[in-house]
């Protein structure tokens, strides 16, 4: 028989168990600590700029803080000189000028449109290193457009930006000694500042505010790429990181990736040039062969004969050297033709973290960003770092 007691001691369990089930449904708040904004060079070795400001703007010396300029609406060029950095006629003492603009303003460079403000360093080789100061999400509206189609499913497209964005922060927190976080191009990632926005991607932007992927409470470096073949790889094999949700997992739904197979044929003069070149090899090729697999199937190394020794080279370095726009992974086989190399391989990238092809045909399927994130990055959890 139940009493009245113990009727009001078992709504009060039901009451505490949906309780705890929202907060474990709920994203976690986050311990590590994320600036707001995020450092990209988006120019390293510039000899002058075309600089156009819409708006209110301030120029000053980054070092002392002293305005060199401010007004409304700029046009001018911004050169390294021996002595500083020459603003249109303004000659400038100063190693290192910010330009910054106000409220709704916008700064272009070399026709490329870019929210608050840049910072033009000069450096010892008298060319101009160039920083995009800009807010996190700011920063995310501007690479989701380049590192996923903005026409694929929302929970893909959501799944990128908690991706983006985690390995944005993870870049932030390690970098911060260093002039900036991350660049602009492939080997961070590809950001074109407001010009690329679009209103989905942005729209997918706000609606994962502040989500960030972390394990054990730490941010992870949440890398990702195009099509894995099958199979994710294992960080440890390529960087000096050891994570649990970067080990590799299983993948079966990137088949259907227009990048899933690839094939090359390339010559051995060409090869042996290039592998030359980076200064790995000296000699004319004669053959090629793997020398282990990890156990995705990505080729570990290969061992490498020319007509003055045999040479082992690793996988990832013979890629990076012959082109990894050509040798799209290192999971392929090499067979010797003649005169040429042939290639027959599986998946574009280098394999760690999420499978973009892979969470796009997820999407299709109705699994949630949730669901992705989590089956390409094993063990983590999805927190907040919004303020």
């Amino acid at each position: 028989m139940v009493t009245a007691l113990n009727r009001k001691g078992f709504i009060g369990l039901i009451s505490l168990v949906l309780l705890l089930l929202i907060l474990y449904l709920l994203p976690l708040p986050c311990d590590a600590q994320v600036p707001d904004a995020i450092r990209v060079a988006i120019a390293q070795d510039a000899v002058s700029l075309k600089v156009e400001i819409s708006g209110p703007f301030e120029v000053v010396d980054a070092k002392s803080n002293k305005r060199i300029s401010s007004g409304r609406d700029l046009n001018t060029t911004v050169v390294a000189y021996h002595n500083g950095i020459l603003l249109g006629d303004i000659r400038s003492d100063t190693e290192r000028l910010l330009m910054k603009t106000e409220g709704a303003g916008v700064i272009s460079v070399n026709g490329r449109r870019f929210r608050q403000g840049i910072e033009c360093i000069r450096k010892s080789n008298g060319r101009l290193l160039v920083i995009n100061t800009v807010e996190l999400d700011d920063y995310i509206k501007g690479i989701l457009y380049h590192e996923a189609s903005h026409y694929w499913p929302d929970e893909a497209l959501k799944a990128q930006a908690i991706v983006c964005r985690t390995y944005a922060a993870y870049q932030v927190q390690e970098n911060a000694a260093k002039e900036y976080d991350v660049t602009s191009d492939t080997y961070s990632q590809v950001y074109g500042g407001r010009t690329s926005e679009r209103y989905r991607t942005s729209r997918v932007v706000e609606a994962t505010k502040g989500l960030v992927i972390s394990f054990q409470d730490k941010l992870i470096p949440a890398y990702y790429h195009a099509t894995c073949g099958g199979h994710t790889e294992d960080a440890s094999l390529l960087w000096k990181i050891d994570c649990v949700p970067l080990r590799g997992v299983v993948c079966g739904f990137c088949k259907e990736s227009p990048h899933f197979s690839w094939h090359a044929v390339l010559s051995l003069r060409e090869i042996s040039k290039k592998l030359e070149g980076a200064g790995i090899v000296s000699g004319a090729i004669q053959d090629i062969s793997p020398a282990g697999r990890s156990g995705s199937g990505r080729i570990v190394g290969l061992t490498v004969r020319t007509s003055k020794k045999d040479v082992t080279v690793s996988a990832k370095d013979f890629r990076n050297s012959i082109g990894p726009a050509v040798i799209r992974s290192t999971n392929f086989t090499v067979t010797i033709a003649g005169t040429d190399a042939v290639f027959e391989g599986l998946g574009w990238g280098h394999g760690v973290g999420m499978c973009q092809w892979g969470a796009y045909f997820m999407a299709k399927e109705g699994r949630t960003y949730e669901e992705i994130v989590k089956y390409y990055y094993p063990g983590c959890s999805i927190i907040s770092i919004a303020k």
